[in-house]
């Protein structure tokens, strides 16, 4: 792979960008971080972080309530925050450019701070943007022995591949083994709770593993509308179904007349009835205008919320929800419904 971005901005490229938004540390003592306390770059890897670390260490989620982890900045003092405590956990991508110049500032001149990057040893693992998924059987990806992907092929750089992995929760698996580790690292008195927690965790993510594998084994329908940004490849992957978009990869992208044609058509076609919308596109439980577009112009009658899980809303955080609840109470129900499963 290419340098990415966090490790230029180390060599010292990225000096202009890091201190933009690191601002003035010059005050902060190192020595007086404690891992009591830590950050963790969006909503899904505060929680795993959380559930890993038990009452050990008190971790932030810095994105609000609300908002989806990407393409969200942050305010000037959060460098300044994050180096006040013990522990860092992020993804290296440039999806969350600001977490990849804040690590590199934490690794420059904050020592005591465990900078835990949940993509070290997934290189192999990453999907491009635009991968094209077998749709034609119900097994989904090949694993090996080791519960391992056939990924074996794939050559990324830092720009080209999709960072939604947190989605396949057998690589989130993976990536919950990697935080324990990092933090075992760091805290060694702690070192078996950590191991203990990612453990127990992980055999809930393959509980939930097995419960959508069963879903999509007795699903009559492959195909599916998601009436949202391109985010769910990794899931797809895993499991061998289509998710088609009119949307491309990024929130920001609003979809052409032709694209919008092309899926109506799809849903006619198909004789799709439900289609799937990002819920934090969705204000005061209205349904996005590209989803009252689709329910207008096709034959579907419905809509149901799949969440890409880079964020929480409020009613979810009010029911103490994290990754797994979303996924179980969101997600599951969502894609049992539109693939016509049992």
């Amino acid at each position: 792979m290419k340098l990415t971005r966090r490790a230029l901005v180390k060599a010292g490229a990225g000096t202009v960008a890091t201190g933009a938004i690191a601002g003035c540390l010059d005050d902060i003592d190192p020595a007086s971080a404690e891992i009591d306390a830590g950050y963790a770059a969006f909503f899904t890897l505060w929680d795993w972080a959380e559930r890993v670390s038990g009452d050990a260490i008190d971790f932030e989620n810095p994105v609000g309530t609300g908002e989806a982890g990407h393409g969200w900045q942050p305010s000037g003092d959060l460098t300044r925050n994050v180096a006040d405590t013990g522990a860092f956990v992020y993804l290296d991508t440039p999806e969350f450019s600001w977490a990849q110049d804040l690590a590199a500032t934490l690794e420059s001149d904050y020592d005591t701070v465990a900078v835990i990057d949940g993509l070290e040893g997934l290189e192999d693992r990453l999907l491009g943007w635009g991968h094209e998924v077998d749709t034609g059987g119900h097994e989904g990806n090949d694993h090996d022995e080791n519960g391992s992907d056939d990924h074996d092929g794939h050559d990324h750089d830092e720009t080209d591949y999709d960072p939604h992995v947190w989605l396949d929760p057998v690589i989130a698996g993976e990536i919950v083994d990697t935080i324990a580790t990092g933090l075992a690292d760091a805290d060694p008195d702690n070192a078996d709770t950590y191991e203990e927690n990612a453990a127990a965790y992980v055999d809930d993510l393959e509980s939930l593993d097995e419960r959508l594998q069963d879903l999509f084994e007795s699903a009559d329908r492959r195909t599916a509308v998601f009436a949202g940004h391109d985010s769910f490849t990794y899931l797809q992957d895993r499991y061998g179904f289509e998710l088609h978009t009119p949307v491309g990869v990024s929130p920001q992208e609003s979809p052409s007349s032709g694209e919008i044609s092309e899926t109506i058509s799809l849903i006619d076609d198909e004789g799709i009835e439900t289609v799937l919308y990002d819920p934090f596109e969705a204000p005061d439980d209205e349904y996005p205008q590209l989803v009252e577009t689709l329910l207008r112009d096709s034959n579907a009658t419905d809509a149901m919320p799949l969440s890409h899980l880079s964020g929480t809303l409020s009613t979810w955080e009010e029911e103490g929800w994290g990754y797994r609840e979303q996924m179980e109470e969101i997600n599951l129900p969502a894609l049992r419904e539109v693939l016509d499963a049992q």
